[in-house]
């Protein structure tokens, strides 16, 4: 009995030992060493600051993994001393050429003739008048007032002590013009400052230093362009790529740019990754991706998100980049960290809620079949659907009233409807009431939103129309038996609707959702949203749905009166997401009142509307959507994110720091508003805006809806305001034109 006893002891440590073994292989890396790859920080956060400069240095401590590593591009001086500097021409980085105007030189680079202002022409203390700005001209041009001088190797160490520092070096025979030796200063700063990485794109260093500095410094090849031409032996780059065994003599890994590993098409689209990785890995080099920024314009696949860029090359299933060199290093710290091997099969519902947007209009032309089943299979908890009335009386989901937003109906025969209706929108538009159902869905086709063309960021161009469009009840009919916690519907211009169309909206969708069977089903709830208390206020009357008030402009806080307004009819509110940060040039200013002020009142509180482009985000977010997420769940409290793009929000309620309480990373750690202006220096900071005005019981309260005018048909709808003002209109020219014939004709 003991042995039987020692045996099942042993067989259930053996059963526990396999256990772990098994998790720690589960969760090991496929990087080279098994090892999670190194974050790499080029030039420090020159995502946000000057590239190199004492802040980008400092801020990577305050907003990125602890083990971020510290990249300089070294630069030496007349008097030998290395500096660190994104571009060999000073005028590119530093206003130098405003210090020292008569400096511009014409030296050979690389054998090419190159001009411009040149370290080597100046001493390190000359250097302490000029300063750092930005290297990339669509970046702020706030932080270029202060003053940043640029940094030796040495002051890098000394002032941020970081937990390693790579050195890249180019260009070495330049230097060798002027007497100086990068080969000899690298291995005289090695042995006063611990250097973890030296890369350089030029096989000659990295072997004049092989064997002179300390081994457990790592050297790296630097892989450029593929076309381009090694220097010191007159391949191309992508051929040397065919011969890693010699990279593996004088390297012990290699840094690429991120499109040898995931290439893309002449559109923009991701094709399949390479074997790169697995190739490296073989012949025993690590691999590092280089090229990460989240305000760079990467692929369509990737909806705008960083997050997912860095995932597709650290936790793909397949394979793990070494390392990733990123201007914002806070990203991959966030994926690294704290994204990789979710669970993605959890479907939790819970806090905070994730509705969408016109669907996944970020991704597919919004309101149309592909964009709801996206965000479907996207995870999110809610979809919704904006209801507009065709001619024939007929309710579609169409993101607005105007089909010249979202749809072809500038290019096809009723163009010429477009009409002004003041009660509606200033401009003119054709609308969704000029047109019946047929019209629509046989002459038109969706046309995906593009917020941000003015920054040339398309969404999706593949798919700019693809999808069909859907009708409340096809959109009712595709809902319920979906995991959803619920769907929502949008109601706007109600009142013109019916005292104009003679049509009631609110009795139709009522009609419409007990057609459906959601009346009968407690699985989802339903959400009505409107910007127009006289709608929650009929809904409240005959409904027992969930009704959400809709803020449509920007305030600071809510008056105790206009609470007690809302939650006479609603339950939740939905609010701008300045009403929560304001912002001055894209700067956030601080936080307001007024989550908490709606939540204490007993109010749901939704924020709209997230989007992925970094165009979209102040400063404060880093380009990154899961910041912004986080700003808005973790800073501010929200209950639910009304977003364009579910993925990203739902990606983010699964995140492994979600629940960590005090030892929640410092990346994931919301910085206080306000907080990123408070750098720049006073005469740099932009103007301070008025505060937003508060919510009144006056802008709350409204009339009762009037009720639908007397139509025994729906020939009601087709003698539409802006039919009859388009009529008007065209009997008004054809006057003018008769009074100008009989006056052309009493001359003759």
């Amino acid at each position: 009995m003991r042995a039987g006893h020692v045996c099942s002891v042993l067989a259930s440590l053996m059963l526990v030992w396999l256990g772990v073994a098994a998790a720690q292989e589960a969760s090991s890396w496929k990087t080279l060493s098994g090892k999670a790859p190194a974050i790499i920080a080029n030039g420090g956060f020159s995502g946000l600051f000057p590239d190199s400069s004492e802040d980008a240095y400092g801020f990577v401590k305050y907003s990125s993994s602890p083990d971020t590593i510290l990249y300089c591009d070294v630069r030496l001086t007349k008097d030998d001393v290395g500096i660190c500097l994104p571009n060999i021409k000073m005028d590119t980085c530093t206003d130098i050429s405003d210090v020292y105007k008569q400096g511009q030189k014409r030296y050979l680079v690389n054998d090419v003739p190159t001009s411009g202002w040149f370290s080597v022409d100046y001493s390190i203390t000359e250097l302490d008048q000029v300063t750092l700005m930005r290297s990339i001209n669509s970046r702020s041009p706030r932080f270029d007032a202060n003053f940043y001088p640029p940094l030796a190797v040495e002051d890098v160490q000394s002032k941020f002590k970081p937990p390693g520092i790579w050195l890249n070096v180019q260009h070495d025979r330049f230097y060798n013009q002027f007497n100086l030796s990068m080969r000899n200063y690298i291995i005289s700063v090695s042995k006063r400052v611990v250097i973890n990485y030296i890369s350089s794109p030029e096989v000659s260093f990295l072997s004049s230093i092989l064997g002179r500095v300390s081994n457990k410094t790592k050297l790296v090849f630097r892989f450029l362009d593929e076309s381009t031409l090694e220097p010191s032996m007159n391949k191309t780059y992508g051929s040397m790529l065919k011969n890693l065994t010699f990279v593996k003599t004088f390297a012990s890994g290699m840094l690429v740019p991120k499109s040898y590993i995931w290439p893309t098409s002449p559109d923009n689209y991701l094709q399949p990754h390479t074997s790169l990785v697995e190739d490296a890995h073989k012949a025993g080099l690590e691999i590092y991706a280089a090229d990460f920024a989240n305000d760079f314009v990467f692929s369509y696949n990737l909806s705008y998100d960083p997050l997912a860029e860095y995932l597709s090359f650290v936790d793909n299933g397949v394979f793990s980049v070494d390392g990733v060199l990123s201007d914002f290093p806070v990203t991959p710290s966030e994926a690294i960290g704290c994204f990789t091997n979710l669970n993605k099969s959890n479907t939790d519902h819970g806090k905070p809620l994730i509705i969408s947007h016109n669907g996944a209009s970020g991704d597919y032309p919004g309101c149309t079949d592909l964009a709801y089943q996206k965000a479907v299979d996207d995870g999110a908890d809610v979809i919704d659907c904006p209801v507009q009335v065709t001619k024939d009386g007929v309710l579609v989901c169409m993101s607005s009233v105007d089909l010249m937003n979202d749809t072809t109906v500038a290019r096809s025969q009723f163009a010429s409807q477009t009409a002004v209706i003041t009660d509606i929108q200033s401009g003119s538009g054709v609308f969704t009431f000029n047109l019946t159902w047929d019209d629509i869905v046989k002459n038109l086709r969706p046309q995906i939103s593009t917020p941000f063309t003015g920054y040339r960021l398309d969404r999706n161009p593949r798919y700019r129309n693809a999808g069909n469009f859907m009708r409340l009840s096809d959109f009712l009919n595709f809902t319920i038996d979906k995991d959803l916690s619920g769907i929502m519907i949008s109601i706007e211009h109600a009142a013109f609707v019916a005292e104009k169309l003679g049509f009631d909206v609110v009795d139709t969708v009522i009609k419409a959702l007990g057609d459906a069977g959601y009346n009968n089903q407690t699985a989802q709830k339903v959400m009505i949203q409107s910007t127009n208390s006289s709608v929650l206020e009929k809904f409240k009357q005959q409904t027992k749905y969930d009704l959400v008030y809709m803020i449509n402009e920007e305030v600071r806080d809510a008056a105790p009166s206009s609470l007690a307004d809302i939650k006479k009819f609603a339950s939740a509110v939905s609010v701008h997401t300045s009403s929560v940060f304001p912002q001055t040039d894209f700067f956030t200013m601080y936080k307001t009142n007024l989550v908490q002020t709606l939540q204490t009142a007993g109010l749901s509180v939704y924020v709209y509307t997230l989007m992925n482009e970094f165009v979209s985000q102040a400063y404060d977010f880093f380009s990154d959507a899961t910041v912004q997420i986080n700003w808005y769940v973790k800073g501010a409290g929200v209950d639910g994110l009304i977003t364009e793009f579910p993925a990203t929000a739902r990606r983010y309620k699964l995140n492994n720091c979600m629940n960590r309480g005090s030892s929640t990373p410092i990346f994931m750690d919301p910085a206080r508003a306000g907080g990123l202006m408070q750098t720049l220096s006073k005469t740099a900071q932009p103007p301070a805006l008025a505060p937003s005005p508060l919510l009144t019981d006056s802008d709350v309260a409204e009339p009762p809806l009037p009720p639908a005018r007397s139509s025994n048909n729906s020939t009601a709808v087709t003698h539409s305001g802006a039919t009859r003002m388009h009529a008007r209109a065209t009997h008004i020219l054809v006057l003018v034109i008769l009074s100008m014939l009989f006056a052309w004709s009493s001359l003759v």
